[in-house]
């Protein structure tokens, strides 16, 4: 069993390798749903993480369909990743129709090598789960982060069984959205997924002694909680 720790920040990836996480996906902009960390903050969890460290490669939050432009910065933060050291990237790019885009995701997939590939949740907004199965196993990913076509994994626990099925251990199919310590032990036991990811968050109220009222804002840090990861270890 296995346990990934989304992280959007290097505190919160130190947190997850300290809790005894197996690795850590790492990422900006939880409002977004995830997009590529700067290059410094890259540097400095490879530097830090005696874990698998596993950026994410998406230029924007949104949709999963990308311009030539978009497609070629993250192309070289693919390269920008394996130069820094990291063990592997996540990476999904859709076609308008809802297919995996493979001319492109594999390009990625080559420019990786040897790094490992994770083919993130743009899984979940596919035409046809089971088509698109066949096209990342193709294309040479090693995992799909997926909550099953649905808003949790809790939800989508059908769907995610039958994906672990039909994958027959060609791929790693790995449940994601939602997954705490309550229910990571149910969705392996509905599911028979073996790997799991988890942003184990928690929001951080800020330390500032003096806040504008006048700006009507909370100033909060998404930041990965210990004990959630260390439970949810336990469970599993």
């Amino acid at each position: 069993m296995v346990l990934e720790v989304c992280c959007y920040n290097l505190h919160s990836a130190l947190i997850a390798q300290e809790a005894g996480a197996h690795r850590v996906e790492l990422c900006a902009d939880p409002g977004d749903g995830g997009t590529t960390p700067s290059y410094s903050l890259i540097k400095s969890a490879r530097k830090k993480l005696n874990i698998p460290l596993y950026p994410i490669i998406r230029t924007r939050g949104g949709d999963f369909l990308f311009s030539d432009e978009e497609f070629d910065v993250m192309l070289h933060d693919v390269i920008a990743c394996k130069k820094i050291g990291c063990d592997g990237v996540v990476i999904g790019i859709l076609q308008p129709d809802g297919t995996v885009d493979k001319p492109k995701c594999r390009q990625l997939v080559e420019a990786a090598y040897p790094l490992g590939v994770t083919f993130h949740r743009a899984f979940d907004w596919a035409i046809n789960p089971f088509e698109a199965l066949e096209d990342i196993i193709d294309i040479g990913c090693e995992r799909i982060l997926t909550s099953g076509q649905q808003p949790t994994a809790i939800q989508g626990a059908p769907l995610i069984a039958d994906l672990v099925k039909q994958s027959a251990d060609r791929i790693i199919i790995m449940p994601g959205s939602g997954i705490r310590a309550s229910n990571i032990a149910d969705v392996a036991k509905d599911t028979g997924a073996t790997e799991f990811h988890s942003s184990a968050r928690v929001n951080i109220k800020t330390s500032m002694a003096y806040l504008n009222a006048a700006m009507q804002e909370e100033q909060v840090t998404v930041m990965a909680d210990r004990h959630e990861i260390e439970n949810m270890l336990k469970q599993i």
